[in-house]
């Protein structure tokens, strides 16, 4: 701490503001015995407090506890029967995506089956067209 001072006087530089300095007398072991005594009757205040918000607030959380049973029960009762529907909506439009999916797949089957009817068709006219091609050659 000396450097620390020589350095700050030779370096000009201004001493510390000293004007909100404690006043009190620090050697007087009675102030310190007051304050000592003060924050134990603070903190047994505070503690008090605590204790009495404590015993306050119990019954009042066992009230919004309570309505929020309540709110909880009312909800699943509404939201049931409405699930319910929501399951039967599902399940219809799952059957009638099922038949449209089935009829689209039959419809592909018999176009498929139908253009390789022709194709074959048009091979059989093909290969008897040059059959009697080459017949009359």
């Amino acid at each position: 701490m000396n450097d620390e001072t020589t350095n700050q006087q030779e370096t000009g530089a201004p001493a510390a503001d000293e004007t909100f300095a404690w006043t009190g007398d620090t050697d007087n072991g009675a102030d310190a015995d007051g304050a000592a005594s003060n924050a134990r009757e603070w903190l047994s205040q505070l503690q008090s407090m605590i204790e009495n918000i404590t015993e306050q607030a119990g019954p009042v959380l066992r009230q919004v506890s309570a309505k929020a049973a309540e709110l909880a029960v009312v909800a699943g009762e509404k939201a049931g029967p409405v699930a319910a529907r929501a399951a039967e909506l599902t399940a219809e439009a799952g059957t009638r995506i099922a038949e449209k999916s089935r009829d689209l797949a039959a419809d592909l089957r018999r176009e498929q089956a139908a253009k390789a009817a022709a194709a074959s068709e048009a091979a059989d006219a093909a290969s008897q067209a040059a059959s009697e091609a080459a017949a009359k050659d």
